[in-house]
């Protein structure tokens, strides 16, 4: 259940203080309607004799207005207090939702591959071509067919077989991470997240998985988590925050049954929980994402300032901007979003316009690229992404770890 400042009930109204006019005005009716009253129905003996007059005159009208002053301010101070328990519970209701809130994960490992790649080059020149918006994006056969169309494609083997490449690819993206798993004992909890998008038949790229798991090296069990995309990470750090468990995403993008602007990746992350993780060394932090709750530039305004209130962390700190997963009716919602909250310089990095369409491995892609990024030094890192399952475009943002 994703943490939800915005539905906090406002403080309580706080009662109006008694007027002094309305409650001086009040005490005259009272006196002259005691001396009226006195006046008609007392006889010329009472109203001879001061005592008697003026005690019914003005002593009891004064009296009762008295008792009735006193009841207006027992029920102010009454109303004042019960004010006060409502906003001292909904403070402390959001202290701990903003604490909540501000629950961030660590990333301990990024892995990713793309058509900008290429084999013998260091993996960093990867990065550089994507912040520099290199596009392999061009018109070529699909994977599967004769169909040409314009799309990016991971590099094959020499005999093109896709449940080679495929094995291939998944085993380097395993590879990068279990260099940094073997640092952890066997017992290791590890929950894995596998997103995959293919038009192979769901038993050959399973099968495959199967085989670049069991090859890996290794050691620690998973155990599957159900949730995907970024409300997986809403949700662990709702739910899981506490756990030893790492979480392993496993996320690509391949051969899909329509590759029209579409692109093929891949991406490995380790994540672990900000206090229960203290063995491996992180490269980044990545803080709760949010996501807008309608398709609208207000809302995505709205989702952009709470995801870097998550941090938190001013925007004009933000050193990188990413896009990726964004359908092109919704490029004036992000214009608007980057209007609405400035991001002082920020570079815009669109790796749609760059790579294609990466499908359920667009979030995961973006969080890689930007994690690799920190570790080169540049500051906080912003994330805008889609894909086709999500209802609505996420802001994330990723920081650099703070050493104490």
């Amino acid at each position: 259940m994703p943490v939800r400042i915005d539905q906090i009930p406002s403080p309580a109204l706080r009662p109006d203080p008694p007027r002094a006019w309305l409650w001086f005005s009040l005490l005259m009716v009272f006196l002259l309607l005691g001396v009226g009253g006195v006046v008609l129905f007392c006889d010329q003996t009472t109203i001879q004799q001061p005592f008697e007059f003026w005690l019914p005159a003005i002593g009891i009208p004064f009296l009762g207005w008295c008792v009735l002053g006193f009841g207006r301010l027992l029920l102010h101070v009454g109303q004042h207090s019960v004010a006060d328990g409502w906003d001292d519970a909904r403070e402390k209701d959001m202290n701990l939702k903003v604490s909540q809130g501000r629950s961030s994960l660590k990333v301990l490992a990024a892995s990713l591959y793309t058509a900008v790649r290429i084999p013998g080059e260091p993996p960093t020149q990867q990065l550089d071509n994507l912040m520099d918006g290199v596009t392999p994006l061009r018109a070529q056969p699909a994977r599967q067919g004769a169909e040409i169309s314009r799309h990016t494609r991971l590099v094959s083997g020499i005999d093109g077989d896709p449940r080679r490449t495929l094995l291939r690819i998944l085993k380097s993206v395993l590879a990068d991470v279990s260099s940094v798993l073997a640092q952890l004992p066997d017992d290791q909890p590890l929950a894995l997240l596998l997103e995959v998008d293919t038009g192979l038949p769901e038993e050959q790229w399973r099968r495959v998985w199967r085989r670049a798991w069991r090859e890996s090296g290794i050691r620690q069990s998973s155990t599957p988590l159900e949730v995907g995309g970024l409300t997986a990470v809403d949700h662990w750090l709702d739910h899981r925050i506490q756990d030893q468990a790492l979480l392993l995403v496993v996320a690509l993008q391949f051969a899909p049954k329509l590759p029209a602007g579409t692109a093929e990746v891949a991406a490995g992350l380790l994540f672990g929980n900000q206090l229960t993780q203290t063995t491996l060394v992180p490269i980044a932090r990545l803080h709760r994402p949010e996501q807008e709750r309608k398709p609208t530039a207000d809302d995505l305004v709205y989702a952009t300032r709470q995801s870097l209130d998550w941090v938190p962390v001013d925007a004009n700190s933000i050193e990188q901007v990413w896009r990726v997963g964004i359908d092109s009716q919704r490029h004036g919602a992000i214009a608007s979003a980057l209007a609405g909250v400035p991001m002082g310089k920020a570079g815009v990095c669109n790796l749609d316009e760059s790579l294609g369409f990466p499908g359920c491995a667009s979030p995961w892609l973006a969080i890689a690229a930007a994690a690799q990024t920190i570790q080169r030094g540049i500051g906080p890192q912003f994330i805008f992404s889609g894909s086709v399952a999500d209802n609505g475009l996420w802001g994330t943002v990723l920081t650099p770890i703070v050493v104490n």
